[in-house]
């Protein structure tokens, strides 16, 4: 099923995206890793990611429920979105650690400088951005060599269930021929993902193996960990 097939309530999501940058460093990532290499970011979002990854030489496309809305209506809601957050994070600003970021100001000139490069790449080049409802993929079988996910399995456990993320990461591993990267590891609480021992022993059971890697990447406070599963020879 497919987000044109069942289209969300663009009132029910917040449309913000991280950058290039802090993907780099959410999924450990070096940029000749990137060169001739086909990446799925899903769910992506605002990201810009895959907009600013093909000028290193990958094959990047991005996917997300969100994409049954035009890049202009994203892009409209993207800056309602983030000046709400930006309000909103003044009264949980302690939770989150402001090193990478300098300020509530220097992270909404991040979040729109995502927003803006994602919504000009979709305007440009329209295919790279498919719209998706997971946990169900479009997409063939070992159609990607590295799969990134953030900011969704793990971190909304208290609405997504298990079943639920098996059956994601089920379709995650069909498309994807090498690799798997997601984070974090924990909720919006900052909890680890309560079911994560045993999802990695069903991911384990499947022929791929699972690690949990420390990532030089820290905003929410304890969200710096990746789990990297790849796939058996």
């Amino acid at each position: 099923m497919s987000g044109a097939e069942t289209k969300l309530d663009l009132e029910r999501i917040v449309y913000i995206g991280r950058t290039f940058e802090e993907y780099m460093q959410m999924f450990k990532l070096e940029r000749e890793e990137l060169a001739g290499r086909r990446i799925l970011d899903c769910p992506s979002g605002a990201c810009s990611f895959t907009a600013v990854a093909h000028q290193f030489g990958a094959a990047a496309t991005a996917a997300d429920i969100a994409y049954s809305y035009s890049a202009e209506e994203l892009e409209q809601k993207g800056l309602q979105d983030i000046e709400h957050v930006m309000l909103e994070l003044v009264k949980v600003q302690n939770n989150f650690r402001w090193d990478y970021f300098k300020s509530i100001a220097d992270l909404g000139e991040a979040r729109t400088k995502a927003l803006m490069a994602s919504t000009h790449d979709r305007q440009q080049v329209p295919e790279r951005y498919v719209p998706v409802t997971l946990p169900v993929l479009p997409f063939s079988d070992q159609a990607f060599d590295l799969t990134l996910s953030a900011h969704f399995l793990f971190m909304y456990g208290d609405r997504l269930d298990y079943d639920f993320h098996v059956r994601t990461l089920q379709e995650l591993m069909r498309v994807t021929q090498e690799e798997i990267r997601i984070f974090p590891l924990v909720d919006l609480s900052s909890k680890r993902y309560e079911h994560l021992d045993r999802l990695m022993d069903y991911i384990v059971s499947q022929g791929w193996s699972a690690e949990e890697i420390q990532v030089p990447y820290e905003f929410q406070k304890g969200a710096n960990q990746l789990l990297r599963i790849t796939r058996g020879v």
